[in-house]
């Protein structure tokens, strides 16, 4: 009786109106918000400190179309990964769950689009794979080949004498047939959670071929071996009658990384291609991180190439006697079409990356660069200016006009390309457009010295 006689208060009142409820929208959560992974070589490490936290990268594709979690309250998602068999546990809880329009997430369907079969159901029974498959490593390289025994410092030419961890008893391996697409079967969710954009390889097609970097002890055979880290290459044909190698994908698990194994992999892989005397080595796709590897690697190794020493020379000798600020003309510092040859053929580092070396040996060989600083900061300017805006900076080539959009205003851009000599079809820029291009100019400038700066100290024992 009260609520009829409250509503009829309501009616009679014309000052007083009806409220209205609406259910709170459920905006999502974002994965890596709530996700926390770990990598663990015992059981004992398992939800202790001792666990080695992984940073993934982002989750967001792997969960719903817009990438976000929904229906939960509270939800805490924290998976274990074991580094002796690469299976997981994942542990899920919440508060509460709550359909608020979109739905309720399917976080069993959604992780497995990561794991797959690796996910173990039970905690349990995670813990007992640590004994059960505490040799797993071992049995799927039991039947591979060796490529090399105590894999020696990726910077083991004399250059180098900061590397911390010395580690004598590793060995890479190459695993093929089943044990391949197995054990790759067990890697790829570190794959997928680790390297950014990445897909698992087809091993099925008998082109690719997969290597481990694995630490042993020999005094103790029983003693499970671990894996440190793995690559993935693919050969294919060269024409006439050559192969060239690809690098798909390298990973040192995260525990081990920041600790040189990741030269060492690349040097096996170097060696390999000129061993096997392919054409060439490539890689595919690379982060500046493996970029900064493969330089460590490659610098040493183009140092003790006397074939290009001459052009080498010439170019260093140039830069110290001339004074480029007061030059009348663009110069050109690139490295002759010969040097170019010498080293693919010699050590398989294909042009693209030679070019990249070639401004690192040039900083290396200015001795003092300090003194030097000016000229190659010129050059490196000039290089980056061709690519970045064209062959020419005059009429011909191309050039860059910032054309503000809803999008970004700061950094949208237009670029056009020019009919060299013919001044009327020339594209006029602002004055306060030039400033901005140079300065976007200079900033890529100084990352790129920044980036060379670090691979010459790494090279010359220098603390970086």
């Amino acid at each position: 009786m009260g609520t009829k006689h409250h509503s009829s208060d309501t009616v009679s009142d014309p000052k007083k109106k009806r409220r209205v409820g609406f259910s709170k929208i459920d905006e999502g959560i974002q994965p890596n918000d709530c996700i926390k992974i770990y990598m663990v070589s015992r059981e004992e490490e398992v939800g202790t400190p001792e666990s080695f936290p992984i940073e993934p990268v982002d989750l967001s594709s792997f969960f719903e179309e817009d990438g976000k979690i929904y229906g939960y309250q509270g939800l805490k998602i924290t998976i274990w990964i074991s580094s002796v068999s690469f299976q997981a546990y994942v542990d899920i809880s919440f508060e509460s769950t709550s359909d608020a329009g979109k739905g309720i997430t399917d976080l069993k369907s959604s992780l497995q689009n990561i794991f797959a079969d690796n996910i173990v159901e039970t905690k349990d029974d995670f813990l007992k794979t640590f004994s059960t498959e505490s040799h797993y490593v071992k049995s799927m390289i039991s039947n591979g080949k060796i490529i090399q025994q105590n894999v020696p410092s990726a910077y083991s030419n004399g250059l180098n004498g900061n590397l911390k961890t010395v580690c004598s008893e590793l060995e890479v391996v190459r695993v093929e047939g089943s044990s391949m697409g197995l054990l790759y079967c067990r890697l790829v969710p570190l794959v997928l959670l680790l390297v950014d954009g990445s897909n698992p390889i087809d091993v099925t097609d008998p082109d690719w071929e997969i290597y481990l970097l694995v630490e042993k002890k020999s005094d103790q055979p029983d003693h499970p071996q671990k894996l440190l880290g793995f690559a993935a290459l693919y050969r294919f044909f060269h024409y006439p009658d050559s192969q060239r190698l690809r690098l798909g994908q390298i990973l040192v698990l995260p525990p081990y990384q920041h600790k040189g194994y990741g030269g060492r992999l690349f040097q096996v892989i170097t060696d390999l291609a000129v061993s096997d005397n392919v054409y060439d080595l490539s890689i595919e796709e690379p982060l500046e991180s493996l970029q900064h590897v493969r330089a460590c690697v490659d610098i040493p190794r183009l140092l003790k190439l006397e074939a290009i020493q001459p052009s080498l020379n010439s170019v260093v000798t140039r830069l110290k006697e001339e004074n480029l600020a007061k030059r009348t003309q663009i110069t050109r510092f690139g490295p002759p079409s010969e040097a170019i040859e010498e080293a693919r053929k010699t050590l398989k580092i294909n042009k693209k990356q030679f070019l990249q070396l070639w401004e690192i040996l040039i900083y290396i060989s200015l001795d003092p660069i300090e003194k030097h600083l000016e000229n190659f900061r010129i050059i490196v300017l000039d290089r980056i200016r061709a690519d970045v805006i064209g062959k020419d900076t005059g009429a011909a080539g191309k050039r860059v006009i910032e054309v503000p959009t809803e999008y970004d205003p700061e950094t949208s851009f237009v670029m056009f390309k020019m009919n060299g000599g013919d001044e009327s079809k020339e594209i006029e820029m602002e004055e306060n457009d030039e400033v901005k291009q140079e300065e976007q100019l200079q900033k890529l400038v100084d990352e790129r010295i920044e980036a060379i700066k670090l691979v010459a100290q790494k090279v010359s024992g220098k603390s970086c």
